[in-house]
């Protein structure tokens, strides 16, 4: 047991000196170089000056005047307001389904049911195509259908401009009797 615990201390003992050996030949080899290079500490660093421009011999130097600041924002707060018109209205762009797809102006009114105690409205497109609406029904991109009467189909659109302000336009669709344009 003994001889084990010498031979780990002889080892580690011997890759110390390994390691002291290295960089004592380390050392030996960097200021060999040092001194074959021919650098010292008292020589000056080589400073490379720019090329000069054609036909001049005179050293480069910096024009400050005429130049803008390199540390200033391209885009300033003032920049970014000045160009953004705050009624404007801002589209929101989720995927737009089912009667979504048709705004209001493009749907002819043709029936007004019942059903049950619900009214219910019926629609077509230009190519013929019917299409049921009840209260609540989203068309258009901003449109809810709020009230079916008697002769007519109220439509809401509510539209945000980028302030905030809510735009509310109600579009009638109105039931035309047979024969009327």
């Amino acid at each position: 047991m003994l001889s084990i615990i010498i031979i780990k201390k002889s080892i580690i003992f011997l890759s110390t000196f390994k390691k002291r050996i290295f960089c004592a030949f380390l050392c030996a080899g960097t200021v060999l170089y040092m001194q074959c290079t021919g650098f010292s500490a008292e020589t000056e660093p080589v400073v490379q000056s720019q090329p000069p421009t054609a036909g001049t011999n005179a050293p480069f130097e910096y024009q400050l005047e005429n130049r803008s600041d390199p540390f200033v924002p391209f885009i300033t707060e003032k920049a970014a307001t000045s160009s953004v018109d705050m009624n404007e209205i801002v589209e929101n762009n989720e995927p737009l389904t089912g009667m979504q797809l048709f705004e209001p102006g493009q749907l002819t009114l043709v029936a007004l049911l019942k059903k049950g105690k619900e009214d219910v409205a019926m629609v077509e497109d230009f190519t013929g195509k019917g299409y049921v609406l009840e209260e609540g029904t989203k068309i258009g991109r901003r449109g809810v259908v709020k009230n079916i009467v008697p002769n007519a189909v109220i439509i809401e659109e509510t539209a945000v401009t980028r302030a905030g302000k809510e735009l509310i336009t109600k579009v009638v669709m109105t039931l035309k009797k047979e024969g009327e344009e």
